[in-house]
């Protein structure tokens, strides 16, 4: 909101306080000023001149001699290229030793030959936007009204002796993009009164309904319309004082019935609109919702295509105007309007800003339909248009107002204690002290039992709850003034949960392993949106995607590690160990959040280590990723609850993974990326794995607790059991600790065997058991015994024999 300090002073008295200072004073209160602009520019020496005579330059077609009365009985011969130029004008005339914007100095020269003493100015050249002068004097010269005074201060009739203050208004503020709401705020600020404009419309004796009638189909939208006419007016431009409050204000003059209609949108609020009431092609007002794909033609000369949900008035039969946002071409006010019909509503905010962005048409009005304006503004606002135009568009305004009026205006009602108030803001305010800030907002108030009632006006449509009261208070009371104290709370150290702590002991120890941490995008494509998933669900598409590639919630997160090997890959970079820790969601159902799971995963591949000097080499396998992967259990003090157990899965070799249980939950899997998936990726030979983190952290683990170092010794016996090739290592592993008794301390496998002198469907699985009592020494008898209870539980569980 651009607010002009001398258009300001009308309505509240600034004496005593410059424009930097109510700035600040402003800021200071709660209303950002981003800016306090100076329209001077650092002109001086430019006057109102009258052409007293003009003629044709006599060697120079597009140039003019102009002898140009400066005041005083001092005339001076200007030549001047402007092609509106003519005898009789009052004309802006920069004279010798002038300084107009950028430090341009005016001089005595010779153009063409012709001496030329001064310059006839145009608004552009005294540092007015192109964009904000009136059609008429975009490419020439600007001409004063006839009865400017010859020699005045050529600034001070433009208004350039003026600053503008640019407020920073918040959206919940719509009571400040009005002079009046502005001048209600510096009064509070200033402890000064508010002038209203005086309205007292003369009217005929010829009666409103005589000439319109109106009808409102959508009350919910336009709960509130109101209509007056004006006839027999004469459009001409609007006059000087009126044009540059509005220049100053950033809208651009037309001509005096449309300029009064932004004028009183600046002065109330107010957003009005004036209809050629000849060109309506009815006597009567119909508003209604559009037909979805009516057709109408806006001021801009653009054919919009109507939407059932937006509000259109019409003539009874085709659309005038888009209700709150742009007028209709079918309708406009031209040169040859002579009977005016003025429209004063209340449109619904949420209706006027669906249609402002529907058909991307950004207007003042449309701005303040949506944040909210005065309803009780409505009627005076159009009386007020009615009686400029009588004054300065010599209208006639015909008596009385059509309406139709459906909307209840309740003031609202915010009661709050002064405890409640000094407790917020850590102040000693007394009750006589809250009382007068209200007074001085202008805002109805009494007290009940230490408690103060508010009533708040309407233009204030902010303020509904008693925090807001509070902040009324404080912006008035002055931030500046508010005690500063330090909060008064239980001081407590910051540390990680334990799953924060769980998940930090994974990433270190996959780090220190050799994986590096990646970060990938939780969405992915359709096609990768399910692959190598633990349990897939249906998808979560986005309502808006960013692209095709990016337009799913993912279920895994192996299809991205694969994408970085595949990038890493391709930039000669053949030995990749990578993971990640991130979410993946799983659908719970239509209308349903989904389930957001944290996921640890890795992918290697090439070389895991390589000793050149010594000319050794390990190339990456099934057993170094699933070696990692022990590591990681044993770290968490889990190793003894894993178990391993061959399974296919789409996408992964169906003799080269294993799903991962932890106790009887199957938690993940590891292994090879299928061959067909690794060439589609444009891999090598690739291992993957993926772990339910939160199921993995979410295990009870036994404290850790140390012990000595034994002091005797430990017996080791070796078996190598026949059994059948499709028992597992570790089932046979399991038993074999199940049985072994309290002295059974390690069981390790360290040899598998198929093939010449094994029968047909047996294989021969090794296993090194390690016996120990950390009290004394083992005896040979109780070894056996508890070796010869291993042996009996591994031939009834497998059928398995002594490999002789």
């Amino acid at each position: 909101m651009f607010v002009s300090y001398r258009w300001l002073q009308e309505y509240v008295d600034l004496s005593g306080v410059r424009a930097e200072e109510l700035a600040d004073k402003i800021t200071k209160s709660g209303i950002e000023v981003e800016g306090v602009e100076n329209l001077n520019k650092g002109i001086s020496g430019v006057v109102i001149g009258h052409v007293v005579e003009r003629e044709q330059h006599p060697n120079a077609d597009k140039l003019s001699r102009c002898q140009v009365d400066l005041g005083g009985g001092e005339i001076v011969q200007i030549v001047c290229g402007a092609p509106n130029v003519a005898q009789g004008q009052k004309v802006a005339v920069a004279k010798v030793g002038a300084v107009l914007p950028g430090n341009f100095k005016i001089k005595r020269a010779k153009l063409r030959g012709e001496e030329s003493n001064g310059m006839i100015c145009s608004l552009q050249e005294l540092g007015i936007e192109s964009k904000l002068v009136a059609k008429d004097y975009q490419e020439g010269i600007f001409v004063f009204p006839s009865d400017a005074e010859v020699g005045a201060d050529a600034l001070d009739a433009l208004n350039l002796n003026d600053e503008v203050l640019e407020l920073g208004l918040t959206p919940n503020r719509s009571d400040c993009l009005s002079m009046l709401g502005v001048a209600h705020e510096v009064a509070a600020i200033l402890r000064r009164e508010v002038k209203y404009p005086s309205v007292n419309v003369p009217t005929s004796d010829e009666q409103a309904a005589d000439y319109i009638s109106v009808k409102v189909e959508a009350k919910e939208d336009n709960p509130l319309y109101v209509a007056r006419v004006v006839k027999n007016v004469k459009i001409a431009p609007s006059p000087l004082w009126m044009q540059t409050r509005l220049m100053a204000a950033g809208i651009r003059p037309h001509n005096n019935v449309v300029d009064i209609t932004n004028y009183i949108l600046l002065e109330y609020g107010q957003p009005l609109h004036a209809f050629d009431y000849d060109r309506l092609g009815s006597k009567e007002i119909v508003v209604r919702h559009a037909s979805e794909g009516e057709k109408f033609v806006t001021l801009d000369d653009q054919e919009r295509v109507l939407k059932d949900n937006q509000l259109v008035i019409t003539n009874g039969s085709e659309p005038v105007a888009l209700a709150g946002v742009m007028g209709g071409a079918n309708s406009e006010v031209k040169d040859d309007t002579v009977n005016v019909l003025i429209e004063s509503a209340y449109f619904k905010g949420l209706t006027v800003r669906q249609a402002s962005k529907d058909h991307g048409l950004r207007s003042e009005a449309s701005a303040r339909f949506e944040k909210g304006i005065d309803p009780n503004r409505t009627r005076v606002a159009a009386d007020r248009a009615a009686e400029l135009m009588a004054e300065y568009a010599s209208g006639e305004v015909v008596s009385g107002t059509v309406e139709v009026d459906t909307l209840t205006v309740e003031p609202a009602v915010v009661a709050v204690s002064l405890g409640r108030i000094n407790d917020v803001l850590g102040t000693e305010l007394s009750m006589e002290e809250v009382q007068d800030i209200m007074n001085r907002l202008q805002f109805e108030n009494k007290v009940e039992d230490e408690t103060i009632v508010v009533t708040v006006p309407t233009r204030r449509g902010d303020i509904t709850i008693e925090e807001d009261i509070v902040e009324e208070v404080a912006r008035m009371y002055g931030y500046d003034n508010l005690p500063t104290t330090l909060p008064v709370t239980v001081a407590t150290p910051g540390k990680l949960t334990e799953y924060q702590l769980g998940r930090r002991k994974v990433r270190r120890f996959l780090e220190g392993a050799g994986l590096a941490q990646t970060t990938t995008y939780s969405l992915t494509s359709a096609e990768k949106a399910t692959q190598f998933a633990l349990n897939a669900t249906s998808t979560i598409g986005l309502a808006m995607p960013m692209s095709e590639d990016r337009s799913i919630l993912r279920q895994s997160l192996v299809p991205h590690l694969l994408e970085a090997v595949k990038h890493n890959n391709a930039r000669q970079s053949d030995s990749i160990a990578l993971y990640e820790t991130g979410s993946v969601f799983l659908s719970k159902g239509e209308g349903e959040l989904p389930d957001e799971q944290e996921r640890v995963a890795g992918a290697i591949t090439g070389l895991w280590h390589a000793h050149g000097w010594q000319g050794e080499k390990k190339v990456v396998d099934f057993y170094v990723i699933k070696g990692v992967l022990e590591g990681l259990f044993a770290q968490l003090g889990l190793e003894k609850r894993i178990s391993y157990a061959p399974v296919k899965k789409d996408g992964m070799h169906p003799g080269r993974t294993a799903a991962v249980w932890l106790d009887e939950k199957e938690i993940g899997y590891v292994g090879q990326v299928h061959p067909v998936a690794q060439k589609q990726y444009g891999l090598r030979e690739t291992y993957v794995f993926e772990l339910h983190l939160q199921e993995l952290l979410a295990a009870d683990v036994e404290e850790v607790r140390y012990s000595a170092i034994p002091r005797f010794p430990s017996i080791t016996r070796d078996i190598a059991l026949v059994v059948d090739k499709n028992v597992l290592a570790g089932e046979v592993q399991r038993v074999i600790y199940t049985t072994g008794g309290e002295l059974l301390k390690d069981v390790t496998v360290f040899d598998l065997y198929e093939g010449e002198r094994m029968e047909e469907g047996k294989k021969s699985v090794a296993f090194s058991l390690r016996y120990l009592d950390p009290e004394r020494t083992l005896t040979d008898e109780e070894v056996a015994k508890a070796h010869g209870a291993v042996l009996e539980a591994v031939e009834k569980e497998f059928g398995a024999t002594l490999r002789s």
